[in-house]
């Protein structure tokens, strides 16, 4: 049994919140955030909230301070790095360690902040390698740089980087065959939209319970 409870938070980029499913007994907090241009109405986001902590993870679903403020597009890099270090206190008070993780854009914010703020792992959901038909400008540092266990899961037609793109490192990578960059499958793949959820909240199950 789960509870919802949402909190707001004043950081330096304005006020970001932060909806917790809690688990019973939990072990590990999984915070993650949102893309550029979606909130944590994401598929995967919410599957990782209705799925994790039921196996000792409570999941933090966090909105960045431009996402609550109503703007439809992300500030730059920098300003999403700065709401994130002010929601960091709220993440870490339970006690648990924290796994930093988000999608795309929130990928990218957990991938370069990791070490400076302690956190336990990084999970990559949809890591945008680089952007659609520009495989030249690569943002590969960001994620080799992350200096803590990670996780990426990746589709495998993510035009911003399929998983054949990314470079060796020291990171597991999970593939979600014929998603897209927000796992959508196309209706004639051979497996379906909830075949394709289970196969992030297993691939983050089992990586969660490898990082002891």
């Amino acid at each position: 049994m789960t509870d919802h409870v949402t909190e707001t938070i004043e950081t330096d980029a304005g006020t970001a919140r932060v909806t917790w499913h809690r688990a019973g007994k939990a072990r590990l907090v999984l915070a993650v955030s949102h893309g550029a241009g979606g909130g944590i109405e994401a598929r995967d986001l919410r599957a990782l909230a209705a799925e994790l902590p039921a196996h000792g993870v409570s999941v933090a679903l966090v909105e960045q301070p431009w996402r609550v403020a109503g703007k439809k597009l992300a500030p730059a890099p920098k300003t999403l790095d700065v709401g994130w270090r002010g929601i960091w206190p709220a993440l870490v008070k339970p006690g648990l360690p924290v796994i930093a993780g988000g999608r795309s854009a929130g990928a990218r914010v957990a991938c370069r902040t990791a070490t400076e703020l302690g956190a336990h792992a990084v999970l990559a959901l949809s890591f945008p390698l680089h952007p659609p038909g520009r495989p030249e400008k690569s943002r590969a540092g960001e994620l080799l740089g992350a200096g803590v266990p990670t996780l990426v899961v990746q589709g495998g037609n993510d035009p911003f980087g399929r998983p054949e793109e990314f470079p060796e490192g020291a990171y597991e990578m999970v593939e979600v065959l014929y998603g897209d960059h927000g796992f959508a499958v196309p209706k004639r793949a051979p497996l379906g939209q909830d075949q394709a959820l289970k196969i992030v909240t297993d691939g983050v199950l089992k990586w969660t319970s490898s990082l002891g």
